[in-house]
């Protein structure tokens, strides 16, 4: 399956970019850069018999690749024409991700902790409290101290007998 990646990456490469890298992933995939264009493609096996999952995604500032942000499932068998029109698509949403996303670039700024300024509470969830042990956890620590205590006072506490 490889083989197949591989050869299907290295057409793909040529027909989108002029200027592209094609490495093999640890997964058993092919990634497709191009650092001109700050993109990624990567196809990986399926499982399926000439069927690859196609990603795209974008180049970050100093080499890094971001997540994908648009991904589908193709037919290997179908020709190069119709492969290169795909991934142009994908690459197209992933540049229209990339444009609609306000400010500067996040890569390399830590992520801001629950409950500060700018951080909004995700739909659906408590916001978290700012107490870091529940009663919960006091129960368990007390109930582990009495149990020590016990075994403590079985060795030492009647010394005198």
């Amino acid at each position: 399956m490889y083989v197949q990646l591989r050869e299907t990456a290295d057409e793909l490469a040529r027909v989108l970019w002029r200027e592209h890298t094609v490495y093999r992933e640890r997964g058993g995939g092919v990634v497709i850069r191009g650092e001109h264009v700050r993109r990624w493609i990567s196809l990986a096996p399926t499982g399926g018999k000439d069927r690859a999952l196609l990603r795209a995604g974008r180049i970050l500032d100093g080499g890094t690749t971001a997540p994908a942000r648009s991904e589908i499932v193709v037919d290997l068998t179908s020709g190069t024409a119709e492969l290169a029109t795909i991934c142009r698509r994908l690459l197209t949403d992933v540049a229209a991700g990339a444009d609609a996303a306000p400010g500067p670039s996040r890569a390399g700024r830590p992520k801001e902790k629950a409950g500060r300024p700018g951080k909004q509470a995700k739909p659906g969830r408590r916001p978290r409290r700012s107490r870091h042990t529940s009663p919960g956890s006091w129960f368990v620590l007390l109930c582990v101290a009495a149990v020590l205590g016990a075994w403590l006072y079985s060795l030492f506490g009647r010394a005198g007998y």
